[in-house]
């Protein structure tokens, strides 16, 4: 149930109830365990910061430049402390470029790339993100077409009994360039993969389509999509051309 507001929580002899406002009706839904996800924020006490003159952000990070360095050159840092992000594989590749800036930085440094930072929800089908949605991309101006391919249509999820679910892809107008794409199904973070890495290297739709995925799969679903993409943008006039020589040849053929 998207788009719901939480009220309250109501214990009765029934069991718990959540009260929620849902398309401006009331509703109340029964429920055995309550998972409040009210983030997250940087522990940064007990550092000594004040005394070494590190400053953190109005989020409750660390002030560091793009290579994760505060304003003492030799105190480098990654993870939670450092934002913005707080995802295990976030800190992960920041690790690499503390490491790295740290050993090398006076021959050679690297700025962190967060563009294409996937993120998975693990709930129950998993949801599963990398670069711009629809509100993202309207919030910042930028013009993109959807294509959304449904996981009832895959063969591995219908074996699995796992159809819920879809893929959603935003590209350029007209082009195969990947802006982002979402994923609603099982495991989907475990093929959400194949997206980042395609945005990462320039490698659009077209080449999805052309790439031989492993059947049945559920990640065989990414190449699906690109082929809904290409169905919505093949060449009319050349299949029209196309058409009328194959005529030709049949009569020639009689």
């Amino acid at each position: 149930m998207t788009d719901a507001k939480a009220l309250e929580v109501l214990n009765d002899e029934s069991g718990y109830q959540l009260v929620v406002e849902h398309q401006g009706e009331r509703r109340q839904l029964a429920f055995d365990h309550l998972l409040v996800s009210a983030g997250r924020q940087a522990n940064v006490e007990g550092l000594g910061l004040d005394a070494l003159g590190i400053t953190t952000t109005q989020a409750g990070t660390l002030e560091l430049n793009e290579r994760l360095q505060t304003r003492l050159p030799n105190i480098w840092a990654c993870g939670d402390v450092a934002g913005p992000y707080q995802l295990t594989h976030a800190a992960a590749h920041q690790a690499w470029h503390a490491a790295v800036n740290a050993l090398f930085g006076e021959l050679k440094s690297f700025a962190v790339d967060y563009r294409f930072m996937p993120a998975v929800t693990y709930v129950q089908p998993e949801v599963a993100r990398v670069g711009l949605n629809e509100k993202e991309a309207t919030a910042k101006g930028i013009a993109f077409e959807v294509t959304h391919y449904a996981m009832s249509e895959s063969d591995r999820a219908i074996a699995e009994g796992a159809t819920e679910g879809f893929i959603k892809v935003l590209t350029l107008p007209g082009k195969d360039k990947i802006l982002g794409a979402t994923i609603v199904a099982e495991n989907a973070g475990e093929w959400l993969g194949e997206f980042t890495i395609a945005m990462k290297h320039c490698l659009g739709l077209n080449k999805l389509l052309g790439t031989i995925h492993p059947y049945p799969t559920l990640g065989e679903a990414a190449k699906a999509t690109a082929g809904v993409w290409k169905n919505a943008h093949k060449p009319e006039t050349v299949l029209a051309i196309l058409k009328r020589y194959f005529n030709w040849r049949r009569g020639r053929d009689k």
